[in-house]
């Protein structure tokens, strides 16, 4: 009876056994996405950038169709200059970074920023009406006002930084745009 009892307290302690290695053995090992992720170490280097930067007073323009555009403070809290190199959101199938610059007959005009937005290092860059700004073209639905619409910025070393900015009325800022 001794040993019945042996074998089945020993199977037991080597099924438990094999399922403790199973699933240690499943943890340790990285997952993999169909979109490609990398290991948890490389993408912390990938998104060191997109880690030191903020937005404080973030909003949209509400618009019911054409162009609209976001503004607020970028805060960089890094000892090195970043670059935004692009923006996107699903409210705008097209997006520029913008600047507002006077042409030659001394109008106010935007026109896409070459070279991106730089926020230079500790501290902060600031889009506002009639200067710098997110220029958001065709949006998809109007951007009614209480609405929040979702951004990305692409980074200069390939990082995304991810906010969310209020819609509010605005009748300023009615710049001509130059598509050059």
């Amino acid at each position: 009876m001794k040993s019945a009892s042996f074998s089945r307290v020993t199977a037991s302690f080597a099924l438990a056994g094999a399922l403790v290695f199973g699933v240690v053995g499943c943890s340790t090992t990285p997952a993999s996405t169909e979109s490609g992720a990398s290991s948890p170490s490389s993408e912390s280097a990938s998104q060191e950038q997109s880690s030191t930067i903020g937005i404080k007073d973030a909003w949209v323009k509400a618009a019911d169709s054409g162009m609209s555009a976001a503004f607020g403070v970028l805060v960089n809290d890094s000892g090195e200059d970043i670059r935004v190199v692009s923006a996107t959101s699903d409210a705008s199938p097209i997006m520029e970074l913008h600047e507002t610059v006077e042409n030659a007959d001394g109008n106010m005009v935007m026109r896409e920023k070459d070279g991106g937005f730089v926020i230079p290092a500790n501290s902060e860059y600031v889009l506002q009406p009639g200067a710098n700004h997110l220029m958001l073209m065709d949006i998809v639905d109007p951007v009614l006002a209480g609405n929040t619409v979702s951004f990305a910025l692409e980074l200069e070393d390939g990082s995304v930084f991810e906010f969310e900015a209020p819609a509010k009325d605005y009748t300023g800022a009615n710049e001509t745009y130059v598509d050059e």
